[in-house]
């Protein structure tokens, strides 16, 4: 008994150390211990909690991803509505929502509070004895839909509150969920490797990462959140907004750092005006600034009208614009048959560059838009980095037809369809040139099989000619065939041939990415190569087991799994190993004493994590996986082994203890 109180002793004080490092980091921005100490904390938590599954709590650090996809979302009624707020555009307007607000208190005695809007996602989190219960979208402001299975993975909404008997026991925050600017950027490149389309703007990326259905996709969109108002409260916090956002902080709610208050109107005119110049240096996107009637009391007088108080008002920036014409729509075929419209422009200077073509996302926004050739449009650039057709200014003078939502392909002319599930149209051809050169052109990128020379000019001459329809017939290509086509002499062939030699014994991982199986980007494929350590081994694995990998999970797993079981994909890479392609295996995998040999972990070990397990057996030559399967050769089996020891013993898999494990990685 003593020893399992000396457990629960031990898990809670890690939790608690958690919570405070979270506490320091998001909100004081403040750190006392490095990355490392930080995941070694976790870790050491996480084996506790494994080993006792009983002292499980929901609102333990450990418990932010869930496993289990949802099926879809629930509504939430807001018991405080969230209303939505008027905007102004000019300090004129600022001035005259101030007279307003003086004519309805009948006096001058109040001051406001400044905030930065944020540009993400409001939200309403629900704390009872202050463990977060529910999260939920603004929705119409009456009803919001139920994100909190996703809204747990963001490490700065805390699960649990600190301050103890300070929190109310019913308390409702009220804040922004947003995507930096830096993960918006690398989730964009990140789905650009992986054909998928980009998103329009962090906004977007982040409404997006709320509503999906897995919540192990949304952990790794490194979603972020400020708080910023309260809705149902059993007890007030303070008797004004500005020291209720203090006390925010102490419970360990992260507040924007740049929150001020102003004795008047006129300095938060001041405050807006100096905002509009630095908010280029944040590393999140604001469209403006939130002007508010500090006291409750007042707010109270004051009301609100249908829609929106009476007590504050958005202060809207103007976006960095430019106006031009639209002289033609393209259709775009991606790699993954996805047709994107793309405004070709009269060239125009915008935010430091000069902008020829605006993508249109998709058919239902260029619809809404309802963008034409010859249509004069506002262009302007989404997080200062993607230029986007935000309005039609002035239509054409001369009446020119809709743009059609095409039905076939613009490049090889068969049938385009909508997606079941969203709103992309592609061509059903797997075979479409237009695809043919776009998987091409990135199998030949730098981030992949990295093959110089082999430029977007030559990849359409070899396609256009019928000298190469897939990734084998690079390495057939002779340097006589190469020989006369446009800009190819003799010395230009043997770049090239020379080029596509060297890319034979590029790293697995940059193999695996070549491929452009859907979803699958660099950094997957790096998991990938490393967790399998052999072409042989990823493409025999079962889609349970690639679901098991740590940042694969189910959607991934469906889609490599099937990639390898279509004939025609095997049959290119048969052609490739054949023609001599070698991709090289991790290092530790081609000079491991075990090469060849599954393990599968389960349990608590006494001399390792399980994450240091694994480590071990990549570096020994093996693969860890996730799961028991006809092809494990020895189940790992520390204490409270659970299920996978049963299934071991059923399927007579080997089962080994700790100690024959270190003698086999020592031998």
């Amino acid at each position: 008994m003593a020893k399992k109180k000396d457990i629960e002793k031990q898990i809670d004080r890690l939790r608690d150390e958690i919570r405070q490092h979270d506490y320091l980091y998001y909100v004081l921005n403040q750190s006392e211990i490095n990355d490392r100490q930080y995941d070694k904390l976790f870790a050491e938590l996480k084996e506790l909690e494994e080993a006792n599954p009983q002292l499980v709590t929901l609102d333990s650090p450990t418990q932010r991803v869930s496993d289990q996809p949802l099926e879809g979302f629930d509504n939430v009624r807001h018991t405080v509505p969230m209303l939505s707020m008027d905007n102004t555009y000019n300090a004129d307007e600022l001035r005259a929502f101030d007279e307003r607000v003086a004519k309805q208190l009948d006096t001058r005695n109040y001051d406001y509070v400044v905030e930065l809007k944020i540009d993400g996602l409001a939200i309403s989190l629900r704390y009872e004895e202050g463990i977060l219960v529910t999260a939920a979208t603004r929705g119409n402001g009456e009803v919001g839909d139920d994100v909190t299975s996703n809204v747990r993975t963001i490490k700065a909404v805390p699960l649990a509150l600190l301050g103890g008997s300070k929190i109310p026991a019913v308390l409702e925050v009220r804040g922004e969920v947003y995507m930096p600017t830096s993960s918006f950027v690398e989730l964009n490149r990140l789905r650009a490797e992986a054909g998928e389309p980009a998103f329009a703007n962090p906004r977007n990326a982040a409404a997006g990462s709320l509503k999906l259905l897995d919540a192990r996709v949304t952990a790794a969109r490194n979603l972020s959140f400020f708080a910023y108002a309260t809705g149902k409260f059993s007890e007030p916090l303070a008797l004004d907004h500005y020291r209720s956002l203090q006390r925010f902080k102490e419970f360990s709610l992260p507040v924007n750092p740049y929150i001020v208050q102003a004795r008047n109107i006129d300095k938060a005119v001041d405050i807006c005006d100096s905002w509009n110049e630095k908010r280029t240096s944040l590393d999140y996107q604001i469209d403006g600034m939130v002007i508010k009637v500090n006291r409750f009391n007042q707010r109270d007088m004051l009301g609100a009208t249908g829609r929106a108080p009476r007590w504050c008002i958005s202060y809207k920036f103007a976006a960095e614009q430019a106006e031009t014409t639209v002289e033609s729509i393209d259709v775009q075929v991606g790699k993954s048959g996805i047709l994107t419209p793309v405004a070709n422009l009269t060239p125009v200077p915008l935010a430091g560059t000069t902008v020829k073509r605006a993508s249109l996302h998709n058919f239902d926004e260029l619809k809404r838009l309802g963008v034409g050739v010859g249509d004069t449009v506002v262009i302007e650039k989404a997080g200062e980095i993607i230029p986007q057709v935000v309005e039609v200014k002035a239509k054409a003078a001369i009446s020119v037809p809709e743009f059609q939502v095409p039905k076939i392909c613009p490049v090889c002319s068969s049938a385009a369809a909508k997606d079941e599930d969203g709103v992309y149209i592609r061509c059903l051809n797997p075979n479409c040139s237009g695809q043919l050169k776009e998987r091409l052109k990135y199998f030949a990128g730098r981030g992949q099989m990295d093959i110089e020379n082999l430029g977007t000019a030559l990849i359409e001459q070899l396609v256009e000619v019928g000298l190469v329809e897939n990734f084998a017939d690079l390495y057939k290509l002779q340097k006589s065939e190469l020989i006369g086509l446009e800009r190819m002499a003799e010395k230009s062939a043997d770049n090239v041939i020379e080029a596509i030699e060297k890319s034979k014994t590029q790293p697995l991982w940059r193999f695996i990415a070549a491929l452009g199986i859907r979803h699958i980007g660099g950094q997957s494929a790096q998991i990938l190569a490393e967790h399998f350590g052999s072409l042989e081994a990823l493409m025999s694995a079962e889609q349970e087991e690639l679901a098991a990998i740590d940042q694969i999970g189910p959607i991934m797993a469906k889609s490599i799994h099937e990639y390898f079981k279509d004939e025609k994909n095997l049959e290119v890479i048969t052609q490739m190993l054949t023609a001599g392609v070698s991709p090289q295996q991790p290092q530790a995998q081609r000079l491991g004493k075990l090469a060849g040999k599954t393990f599968v972990v389960t349990g608590t070990l006494e001399n390792f994590s399980r994450q240091q397990a694994q480590q071990a057996i990549r570096r020994a030559g093996a693969k860890s996986s996730g799961s028991v399967s006809k092809k494990t050769d020895f189940v790992l089996a520390g204490k409270n082994p659970g299920s996978k020891l049963d299934k071991a013993r059923k399927l007579g898999v080997e089962v080994i203890n700790e100690e024959q494990f270190v003698k086999m990685i020592e031998d």
